[in-house]
């Protein structure tokens, strides 16, 4: 038995399990902590970290193919290293420039009427979005591609691989912000700059050994598709033309003199085409993407992100309006993060009995059928559905009054009320006026309990759907393909993330939510008719027929007719 228990802590799997709660717990510390520290840094204004969030988003949706297509075109290990170095130097540098802004901010807004500082916010964003376009990078490499190769052939371990990645994801999630904003809390914010740099500066290293060992372990990696084979002959072409000897050197000089001007117009069109290369593989991406057989399932768990019923600063913000406290908060965020873990239980035990294609689908109506629960709280008591209140109202009046807008794109500040933070949402420490006379009617909370009883129920269904989909996406597409199609679904969920934020500008008083609301269950509807199209067209007949699994049989890998139904 201890052998046993020590050949996992030392396989392939295990290692691979560990680098990534590394990566995971210093991702989630360095989203949660950037946006305080903007916010801190520009006067308790959400502007910077909106500028962040946009940038970020923007970045992703243009750059996804490409960063997919250097992912393919380049050895795994390489692959996994480089952006491993990049995003955790890009993190450390970061904390290291916003440090010394903490320490001579009143410096540096006298320096040069105060561009210096403006130059350096400007650095720290972008500094940050290369660090997010890396780690981009190492989720496609890690989490669609590294964990394909280490499973191998049996879907089964591939399956338990994936729902533990996402576990893992959800603990991390909590865990790690709550654990960087108390040492804020008790420290101060450049102590917390000092601790995510030294934290990123150990984790790369340790990161970087675990990679080694993975690859070490399992040969498999070292061997990928044509597409790697045929980049590097491109340059070893390259490399033997540029060793051309003398004399040959001397005969084509006197090609060309015959020639004319043909070589220098080659060389233009050489010139014209490596600067159009970028563009036309942002074309090819998205094409291929549009011509996989798992496309419908791609763009149905896209359309999830067009949605408002998460615990993102949105829904927040508006239960902060609802009269619902940090604490509470916290608990309902702790709630949903155990439900997001049972989805992935959920998704190994309903792939083993019903094949992989129809988990998605009983995903799916479990996640809709919960957020009925979302529409039904728009009209109940306490809801403060009001379509005859101007959208626009509290923008112009913000506008008048040089305030800025409260809940714009901040990547996860949410977690701010788990971590005894200041509300900067509101600029105070706690939901209502702290005077007792001033202090409105208390709301009926029949609406806002529905609402989170909805988006907490929904989030079984919802890693449930999207550990289907991840799947899909690492068993049907080739391994040529792999990085350019999973870095085009990337820009497609920050494409509808992006689009959720900007329905939220356009409407943003507490009147106003309760619309959001139908439009967000609206779209994980349609989420899902995509889905059932996909599953139709791949199951046929056999849509809803479960079957009973065959140990010698990989899950949806033989044709329906070869099953035996229930």
């Amino acid at each position: 038995r201890l052998g046993s228990v020590g050949a996992y802590f030392t396989s392939a799997k295990f290692l691979l399990y560990l680098g990534h709660a590394l990566s995971t717990w210093g991702d989630r510390m360095w989203h949660f902590a950037v946006s305080v520290f903007l916010v801190e840094l520009y006067g308790n204004s959400l502007l910077l970290t909106a500028v962040y969030g946009l940038v970020v988003a923007g970045s992703v949706l243009l750059l996804g193919a490409l960063i997919g297509d250097w992912v393919d075109k380049n050895s795994r290990l390489k692959v996994a290293q480089t952006s491993l170095i990049v995003q955790n130097a890009s993190v450390i540098l970061c904390g290291i420039i916003l440090m010394i802004i903490f320490l001579f901010k009143t410096q540096l807004l006298t320096l040069y009427h105060g561009w210096l500082l403006t130059m350096c916010y400007i650095l720290v964003i972008t500094i940050a979005n290369i660090a997010n376009l890396a780690s981009t990078a190492t989720a496609i490499t890690i989490q669609r591609d590294w964990i394909v190769v280490v499973a191998g052939e049996d879907r089964s371990k591939l399956a338990d691989m994936n729902a533990t990645i996402r576990r893992i994801d959800q603990l991390t999630n909590i865990l790690a912000p709550m654990a960087v904003g108390q040492i804020m809390t008790f420290g101060s914010p450049m102590i917390g700059c000092g601790f995510i740099s030294g934290w990123n500066l150990m984790s790369m290293c340790v990161e970087y050994l675990l990679l080694w060992k993975v690859y070490q372990k399992t040969p498999t990696l070292a061997r990928k598709s044509a597409k790697v084979e045929e980049s590097e002959l491109k340059q070893l072409n390259v490399k033997k033309e540029n060793d051309i000897k003398p004399a040959e050197g001397v005969q084509l000089i006197v090609e060309k003199d015959v020639a004319g001007f043909e070589p220098p117009q080659e060389k233009e069109v050489g010139c014209a085409a490596r600067i159009a290369e970028p563009f036309v593989t942002f074309r090819d991406g998205w094409v291929a993407y549009y011509n996989q057989p798992v496309f419908l399932a791609g763009m149905g768990l896209a359309f999830l992100y067009m949605t408002v019923l998460g615990f993102d600063c949105i829904t927040t913000g508006y239960a902060y309006t609802q009269g619902l406290s940090g604490s509470v908060l916290s608990l309902l965020m702790g709630a949903s993060a155990v439900t997001g873990i049972m989805g992935t239980v959920a998704f190994t035990w309903l792939r083993r009995k019903c094949g992989l294609v129809r988990t998605g689908l009983i995903s799916g109506v479990a996640q809709f059928a919960c957020l009925i629960l979302c529409a039904i709280s728009v009209f109940m008591p306490g809801s403060p559905l009001d379509l005859t209140v101007s959208p626009f109202a509290d923008i112009s009046a913000r506008l008048f009054e040089n305030e800025p807008l409260p809940t714009i794109a901040s990547p996860e500040p949410e977690m701010i009320l788990a971590t005894g933070m200041p509300n900067l949402l509101n600029g105070s420490t706690t939901p209502a006026d702290s005077d007792p006379e001033m202090s409105p009617e208390p709301v009926p909370l029949i609406s806002v309990s529905l609402l989170f009883a909805g988006v907490i129920a929904a989030r079984v269904g919802l890693w449930s759907f999207d550990l289907t989909v991840t799947q899909l996406l690492q068993e049907n597409v080739v391994e040529s393909e792999r990085g350019i199609i999973n870095g085009v679904q990337n820009s497609m969920n920050y494409l509808l993330d992006l689009l959720h934020f900007i329905m939220v500008i356009l409407a943003p008083n507490p009147e106003a939510f309760g619309l959001l609301v139908l439009i967000s269950v609206s779209f994980v509807a349609m989420g899902h008719i995509m889905y059932f199209r996909f599953a139709q067209k791949t199951l046929g007949k056999q849509l809803f027929v479960c079957r009973t699994p065959d140990p010698k049989a990989t899950p949806d890998s033989s044709p329906p007719g070869n099953t035996s139904t229930v």
